[in-house]
Parts: C-alpha cells; structure tokens; sequence
C-alpha cells in the first residue's frame, strides 16, 4: 500500500510539524472593551469574521466577542446592543495559542475547549493573528477537519 504523501506532508513528524504561523490569519481585527455592539458588529461584517479579540491597552487579549456573544448576551435577553460595549457581551478569560504551536495542539486545543477561532500571540502576550477552524481545514487532511469539527460541535 503506497503512503498518502498528501497526509504526510500535511502533518509530518513531531520535529518537523506544520506551526500555527503557517495557517494563521496574521493582523487579526481587534477592538477594546469600551467598543461600542455597532462598531464591533460593524466590524465583523467589513472583515467578514464570526469573532473578534478583545484586546487591553497592552494589546494583550483579555477575551473574545462571537457573533453569537452579541446575540445571546444582548439581543436574547432584551438588551440594547446599542447600549452595550464588548466587555458587556465578550467571553473571557481567553485561550491562546502562539505562532509556533503545532496543528496538531491547536486542534487539540480546539476541541479539549470546543472553540473554533483561537486568538494567535507573540512571546509578549500580544495579539499577532488568529487561527480558525476554517485554517485547518485548508491545510489538513479530510478526516483530521472533520474530528476537530465534530469534537468542537459536540456541546453545541
């Protein structure tokens, strides 16, 4: 039986293995606690992205905001969105990974949280990309993308 040499490229020895910083987004959009639902919605739309990190004046990520954040913590319990900033709605504390993980930790990562965005951070705590699941799927193999997607999903 000949080896998938497709695979093996994708996710090779531990020594050698595909790094975050090879499938990141880098210059990830961000916004601060005190942004205003709008701007951050607003946000989502211009860079066509489900969750954005929510950065301290350090430039450190203190947590996220999801689409689903702003409509389950604003709009689901009667709250203006109009009224709000993203820390009223962000999740925190926030689970990072650093340009030099592995794939294969972050989806680890991915599915021991079930997330499917992690914000992506340089040797000083500060935001330098983010890593989705829509990343792995693009550089991993079939059945690797579909266990990250169903371990991730399994308590959605």
């Amino acid at each position: 039986m000949r080896p998938n040499l497709h695979l093996n490229r994708l996710w090779p020895t531990r020594d050698t293995a595909l790094r975050v910083k090879n499938i990141m987004t880098p210059n990830a959009v961000s916004c601060t606690p005190d942004t205003r639902l709008r701007e951050v919605a607003h946000l989502m739309v211009e860079y066509d992205c489900g969750e954005i990190p929510v950065l301290n004046a350090g430039m450190k990520p203190i947590g996220v905001i999801t689409d689903r954040d702003i409509v389950c913590r604003s709009i689901a319990q009667g709250r203006n969105p109009l009224d709000l900033t993203a820390s009223d709605c962000m999740s925190s504390p926030c689970v990072t990974v650093t340009p030099d993980t592995s794939v294969a930790d972050c989806c680890r990562i991915l599915e021991e949280h079930q997330l499917r965005r992690l914000p992506v951070v340089n040797d000083d705590g500060r935001l330098c990309g983010i890593v989705a699941q829509a990343d792995i799927a693009q550089h991993a193999s079939p059945r690797k993308t579909a266990e990250v997607v169903r371990e991730v999903s399994r308590g959605h």
